[in-house]
């Protein structure tokens, strides 16, 4: 069943984003409400995409940057500040994209152990 494979995905990203928001001191809950209004509009297809579609690497890079940039636009429209909006966008996204490889890549590591 898809249901629980898109939760597992979207309530860390959900988590480790308004964390990071957080530690760049975005303290605005109308910022911190819509990242996750936006993680639940991006987050739900990209990994439907990737779970019925393709889940390879160029395609998931493409798809993370794909959703930078819309995620960049969606704070812009709540902070009217385009750096601002791009670099809670970009750190956010990084950050949690790298925590999903790193936890995968351990799974994967003590899984074979």
């Amino acid at each position: 069943m898809i249901i629980p494979i898109l939760i597992l995905a979207l309530i860390p990203t959900i988590l480790i984003e308004l964390v990071v928001l957080l530690l760049l001191h975005e303290r605005r809950r109308r910022v911190l409400a819509s990242s996750v209004v936006v993680n639940i509009i991006t987050n739900v297809p990209l990994n439907l995409y990737v779970y019925y579609v393709s889940s390879s690497l160029p395609v998931l890079l493409l798809g993370e940057v794909i959703i930078a940039l819309v995620e960049a636009l969606w704070y812009y429209v709540f902070i009217r500040n385009l750096s601002c909006s791009f670099t809670y966008s970009i750190l956010c996204n990084a950050i949690s994209f790298l925590t999903g490889l790193f936890v995968q890549i351990l799974y994967y590591f003590f899984q074979n152990i």
